[in-house]
């Protein structure tokens, strides 16, 4: 690729970025929290068939993908949860092959009223732009989209198949990308824009969820002391589940990559609920627990280890020895990954046709940092054989309120991707 070619291009992510701006507020005007993705998926399978790609709309059958490794166990009906993906295909074929991926649910917004501005609303300010998903990870979906389309005005297109994914499930169990996988979706790399600072994420923790259910004797609160609250049980457990994190952070057991990292694994009890009357001594107790694991971890493993930290814990009460917890997983079952340990000539080419790209765009050098969250970049490296590179534009305030990205950012992030889109796949005349 010639460097008027590179020039070409870059000139057209500027020309479209009003463009890609007003696409990204659209989208984000879409609530698209877990079961609600369908009205943002209408919305890009038209733009996709508006610019001409091959777009396949599907419903996620768990059937399909049950037994299939990397399955985490389904949160509510999936009826409509439904993955697009649109195919760009090549005339000549001569280039490699790239799938573009992205998730189009976010997370809940949380109270309306501790947010500046509605979260589906949304408004740019001082070079942001602030909206529930705009950051993860709407503003990536917009950013492949728009890198593509600066190739095509510039008068190429890619010289081999891309795939321009946009899935549901990533923020609790995966299952979207997975079935993106059993559907046949595959390709020499794959690029996923997640938030990550404009930086490479050269590894990922894994995260397990569990909810563990709990029941007591109810009483009137007069009598309180005959009674068994089942959300006071909830304590010692949550606690036991504490020393277990210290544990599992001691750093002569960590993962290489996050040897110098404060604190990488966090256990987060993200949700309770018990009991049904304020004068009534609660009969249940419910609550959701999300913990990180190290790449390389077995998973069975690490929930023998929660197990056995949990009936350890049960045995030291007097009231849990006889009313022992249930302990039931659902989402997330996710192993963690590694680019590093991923060692193949296609992975270190990958890389280096990015850090090729992001340095001509921002002057300076890619840098490579471990990610404590999880992506949908294991089910290509781990299930599928594929260099799955993680990189996308500075945002703030993701999972929080005034959710945030910034705007610059995104424009540099859509400049890289369609360089690497255009030095990895190649460029052929449309």
């Amino acid at each position: 690729m010639t460097n008027k070619i590179k020039t070409k291009i870059l000139h057209e992510v500027d020309n479209l970025f009003n463009a890609e701006t007003e696409f990204l507020q659209k989208l984000a005007s879409h609530p698209s929290t877990r079961g609600n993705e369908q009205s943002a998926q209408k919305f890009m399978a038209a733009e996709l068939a508006g610019r001409g790609y091959e777009v396949d709309s599907w419903k996620v059958n768990v059937e399909d993908i049950a037994h299939l490794p990397g399955f985490s166990p389904v949160i509510g009906n999936y009826e409509d949860a439904i993955n697009v993906v649109g195919s760009h295909r090549s005339k000549t074929n001569h280039g490699r092959s790239l799938i573009l991926n992205g998730h189009i649910d976010v997370v809940p917004e949380g109270p309306l009223e501790m947010w500046d501005t509605p979260p589906y609303e949304p408004r740019i300010d001082n070079g942001w732009m602030y909206g529930r998903g705009v950051g993860d990870m709407k503003a990536g979906l917009a950013a492949n989209l728009f890198a593509l389309d600066a190739i095509h005005a510039s008068g190429y297109a890619p010289a081999s198949d891309v795939f321009f994914q946009s899935v549901v499930e990533e923020e609790c169990t995966g299952n979207g990308a997975l079935a993106c996988l059993q559907r046949g979706y595959k390709a020499d790399a794959a690029l996923i824009t997640e938030p990550s600072e404009e930086k490479l994420f050269s590894s990922q923790l894994g995260v397990i969820w569990f909810q563990v259910h709990l029941k007591g004797i109810p009483v009137h609160v007069e009598r309180a002391d005959s009674g068994s609250s089942a959300i006071k049980a909830a304590i010692p457990l949550i606690a036991a589940l504490e020393e277990l994190e210290t544990r599992w952070n001691a750093k002569e057991i960590r993962h290489p990559e996050f040897l110098n990292h404060h604190h990488p694994l966090n256990l987060n009890v993200g949700k309770i609920a018990g009991g049904d009357w304020v004068s009534s001594v609660p009969a249940w107790c419910v609550f959701d627990v999300r913990m990180a694991v190290f790449p390389g971890t077995d998973l069975k493993v690490a929930c023998a280890e929660i197990e056995d930290c949990l009936t350890a814990a049960t045995s030291k009460n007097s009231f849990l020895r006889n009313n022992s917890p249930e302990i039931i997983y659902h989402g997330f079952q996710a192993e963690g990954y590694s680019l590093a340990e991923h060692n193949k000539p296609e992975t270190k080419m990958a890389i280096q046709t990015l850090e090729t790209a992001h340095k001509l765009v921002t002057g300076g050098p890619l840098s490579q940092v471990p990610s404590t969250a999880t992506t949908d970049a294991r089910f290509f490296g781990l299930y599928a054989d594929t260099p799955a590179l993680v990189y996308g534009p500075y945002s703030e305030s993701i999972h929080g309120f005034n959710e945030r990205v910034d705007l610059e950012s995104t424009l540099r992030v859509t400049q890289t991707i369609a360089l690497f889109i255009a030095d990895w796949c190649g460029l052929e005349p449309i």
